[in-house]
This record gives C-alpha cells, structure tokens and sequence, in this order.
C-alpha cells in the first residue's frame, strides 16, 4: 500500500494566512477542500505546525478546523476592507477568541541546542497559534499589506513583504508565473494577427 503525501501550500507570510488556503481557488467555481476529514487535518499540522504529531494519533475533528479557518478569513477580509476588525461579526470573533484561548506550544531547548516545541493536544494548540496569529495581524499595521491574488482564479490572501509593497500574486511560481505565460501569448497572437495584416 502506498502512501500519498499532500504538500500544502505555504509562504503566505503568516501563518493563518496559510491556513486560510487549505480552501483552494476559494471564491471560484473550482473551490477544493483541502482539509476534507481529520487525517488531512493531522497532515496540515505535521507539514505547517511546529508540534510533531503522532502519525497514529486520534484523527482530529475537521468540522471545527474548518470553522476555525472561515472564522479567520472572515476577521481578516473585516479587517482589510473596513479596517474594522470586528466588523466580521460577533460569532465569528467569538470562535477565534475561543481557539486562541487554548494553551499553545511550548518551546524547550534540547540537548543538542535545538528548539523543540509540545503540546499535549498539538492540533489544538496549533489551531489556537492560528488564531493567535489572526489576531496579531488584524489588530497590527501589517493588515495593511495583506493582499489578494491578482490571478482570479486563486482567491488566496497573502502578505505582501516587499519594500514597495506591490507584490501581485500569492505564488511567482504559480499565479505569477501563469500570468506571464497568459500576456506572452496573447503578445505572440496579436504579434502574428498584426503580421498577417501587412
């Protein structure tokens, strides 16, 4: 039997905006749920959380991972468009309080010098670092460069870090670079039409 490893998407800048793209192309027709049941809750985690987490540990509950993430979207977009974050609501803000009130890791210094970080409950105390994080971000002068996708097809939010703060695309690999082979073509074709023209 083999194993599928899933790579999740991450370099968003922050951490729950990584997690807030575990809803791919979110807003399109091709939305995909990356975070379907608890093992691809426990494999978000394991790749993008700084507890290790037992392959064989309890499967993790989905539903509320899930209603974490859209309760962080939501207080983010609040926060970007109005410059309120409470606008998004008193439900809302009410879950990810509730998460980030949870214990989160802890960090300890190994033997060999090396951080290492546990929890008793890592998918809980990962889920309450997300929250933490969200709430950081909306309530700092960073929110002001959190930034969508210019592909339309992508939908994910990111933080743009460049000094002139005109970053474009979540991904120059993926988004950045499919745009550019999109304008390329489209040079090549109004290069030819105008060549036929003569």
């Amino acid at each position: 039997m083999t194993t599928t490893t899933v790579r999740f998407r991450e370099g968003a800048g922050r951490v729950c905006l990584d997690f807030i793209r575990t809803l791919r192309y979110r807003g399109t027709p091709d939305a995909t749920e990356e975070l379907p049941d608890g093992v691809a809750v426990a494999a978000w985690v394991r790749q993008c959380g700084p507890c290790p987490l037992d392959v064989a540990s309890e499967s993790p509950d989905a539903a509320r991972a899930r209603e974490l993430r859209e309760a962080v979207h939501a207080l983010i977009v609040a926060a970007v468009r109005t410059g309120d974050p409470a606008a998004c609501g008193d439900d809302t803000r009410h879950r990810v309080n509730r998460a980030a009130a949870a214990p989160v890791p802890v960090p300890a210094l190994d033997a060999s010098g090396r951080i290492r970080w546990a929890a008793d409950d890592p998918v809980t105390a990962t889920l309450a670092l997300i929250a933490r994080d969200a709430l950081d971000l909306v309530t700092s002068a960073a929110v002001t460069r959190v930034r969508e996708c210019a592909d339309p097809r992508c939908g994910a939010l990111f933080l743009d870090q460049s000094r002139p703060g005109t970053r474009r695309w979540c991904s120059m690999d993926t988004c950045g670079n499919r745009a550019k082979k999109t304008t390329l073509r489209a040079r090549r074709s109004g290069s030819h039409a105008a060549v036929s023209e003569v």
